[in-house]
């Protein structure tokens, strides 16, 4: 086998993970950042839910439970637990009765939920025009 230049192995480390290869590491990380779940656990943590400053701070599971309406309890540990395994979320837990558990994002985690973070604004921000495209779209 040939050894390969350094700028073959760069060349190659592109290759590797280009998101338009099926196979590529870096689709399936974007499958998962893209889904709904991810995207509020993220703004949560991030200080972007209800009541919060804007600041990331630690949640405990049923903070997060009451914050994102409508998610189921295995959902929400399957999630956490992606996120967790990913390097995005750490899970901390304190002995005490019943025990405490809390998330928090990592410095990876704070990175993603700044640009999330404004995907989420933004479809808050323009959720009156998409329903009025809808309707026009639909009236045809």
């Amino acid at each position: 086998m040939a050894t390969m230049t350094a700028a073959q192995k760069r060349a190659q480390a592109k290759v590797d993970y280009d998101a338009f290869l099926a196979e590529c590491p870096s689709r399936h990380l974007l499958e998962r950042i893209s889904n709904k779940w991810v995207t509020l656990i993220l703004a949560g943590l991030g200080g972007g839910g209800a009541g919060c400053d804007g600041e990331p701070r630690a949640m405990r599971y049923s903070e997060l439970a009451r914050l994102l309406a409508g998610v189921s309890q295995k959902m929400l540990t399957q999630t956490l637990r992606s996120l967790e395994r990913d390097g995005l979320v750490t899970r901390t837990v304190t002995p005490t009765v019943p025990v405490t558990v809390s998330y928090e994002l990592t410095d990876l985690g704070v990175s993603l939920n700044q640009i999330i973070g404004g995907v989420k604004q933004w479809a808050q921000e323009n959720m009156d025009e998409v329903f009025t495209r809808r309707q026009t779209f639909d009236a045809v």
